[in-house]
């Protein structure tokens, strides 16, 4: 028995939304979930020629603008090819994930015309990537700490600082860089400009050896004295809020990674107790058994439903999603991924702690997709920020 997409087949789809999501659980069964396992092992970098070939797909685009190539499709539509993509192999998915609700969201929804028509069209043909670059050594969770500085001098920005954790770091070929524009102290001060990779000045650290994430680069990028145009300037000093709020796009992907996990781990194990025999009968009509597999039903029907309200409420090319609600989904589908791939481990016992059935890669994911765009322990703070309306001071 496999119910995948239960909740998601109860909603309306049309007539396109059904074809591109069976068009993407094809290519993602077919072409992908037979490399995973290895790009996973080998810590792969994803293929410059599968990047292009999900481009020419219409992947790379479904939620962009038309009038570049993309799609114009709703939000939705795009995680919903994130979420079947991303249950069969992580790499594949962050592809369409870094195009559709990473920094190129946040280019053609704050950004200028000009960027729109220099980045735009070959992020979506698969062309080029474009990553975001905010942590730094001292500037986690506390992303208002930053100290990269990108000083405006006439008609250049010349870009200096150190970021760290950076999701395709060193693969990419062009970084949003959040930086210190003025002397304004804390979020007052932070703009954001567009450093391209093959700038004099920009080289790397050595990639990470991370725990999950593999077949994704993670890497320190330094600046050096960096100079960009300053027509590469996307929100000026003081559009901290606004870069944040665009930003939300990009943890409804990360919400949409943790959801395949959860579903794949829930479907594995609801497979596995209904075929493996213990004392002379399945596991599933053991009543503990039964009582994890609801546990593992509830968390994941929960994190779907609070992803697809916060999604849904993005309609167009510049409605930005409700900050409450995307802290609530990303913080309730980072721990029910963690949560239901460690219970899927339990129930296929040592077979779970095995590389052969992929569960132990989903949790140690799970845990990266978690720490990834704001820790669940920051969401938390967030969600009492925004249901009293004020901000609290960590640092008193």
């Amino acid at each position: 028995m496999n119910m995948k997409g239960v909740v998601m087949s109860a909603s309306i789809l049309n007539d396109d939304e059904r074809a591109i999501k069976e068009v993407a659980a094809k290519v993602a069964t077919e072409r992908y979930a037979p490399k995973a396992a290895q790009w996973d092992a080998e810590r792969t970098a994803f293929p410059l020629e599968e990047r292009k070939y999900l481009g020419s797909l219409g992947f790379l685009g479904i939620a962009l603008p038309e009038r570049f190539g993309g799609g114009g499709a709703p939000l939705q539509q795009a995680l919903n090819v994130i979420e079947e993509f991303a249950y069969h192999c992580r790499p594949a998915a962050f592809q369409i994930f870094e195009a559709n609700t990473g920094p190129a969201q946040v280019i053609a929804r704050i950004g200028t015309e000009e960027q729109r028509e220099r980045f735009l069209p070959g992020i979506i043909a698969g062309d080029i990537t474009m990553a975001v670059a905010i942590s730094e050594p001292d500037a986690g969770s506390a992303a208002t700490d930053l100290t990269t500085k990108a000083t405006i001098d006439g008609d250049t920005v010349r870009v200096s600082g150190n970021k760290r954790w950076i999701s395709n770091g060193s693969e990419a070929d062009v970084y949003l860089v959040y930086s210190r524009m003025s002397d304004a102290p804390g979020a007052k001060g932070i703009g954001a400009v567009l450093v391209e990779a093959d700038r004099a000045g920009v080289s790397y650290g050595a990639r990470e050896k991370l725990m999950g994430f593999r077949g994704i680069p993670s890497a320190d990028i330094y600046f050096d004295d960096v100079a960009v145009p300053v027509e590469n300037v996307v929100v000026e000093p003081g559009g901290f809020r606004t870069l944040f709020t665009a930003f939300s796009i990009e943890r409804l992907g990360n919400s949409t990674m943790s959801l395949a996990l959860g579903q794949a781990a829930l479907d594995l194990s609801i497979r596995y107790v209904q075929e493996r025999t213990q004392f002379g009968k399945p596991l599933i009509e053991f009543q503990a058994v039964q009582m994890t597999i609801a546990d593992m039903a509830l968390q994941v029907d929960a994190a779907r439903l609070l992803l697809q309200r916060a999604a849904g409420a993005v309609t167009d090319g510049e409605q930005l999603p409700n900050s409450l609600h995307v802290s609530l989904a990303k913080c309730t589908a980072n721990e029910m991924a963690k949560n239901v791939t460690d219970l899927a481990m339990q129930l296929h016992g040592g077979n779970g702690y095995t590389e052969e059935f992929g569960i132990e890669r989903m949790h140690r994911d799970a845990h990266g997709w978690a720490l990834a765009g704001g820790t669940p322990t920051m969401q938390r703070t967030r969600i009492v920020s925004e249901l009293l309306g004020r901000s609290f001071d960590q640092r008193g």
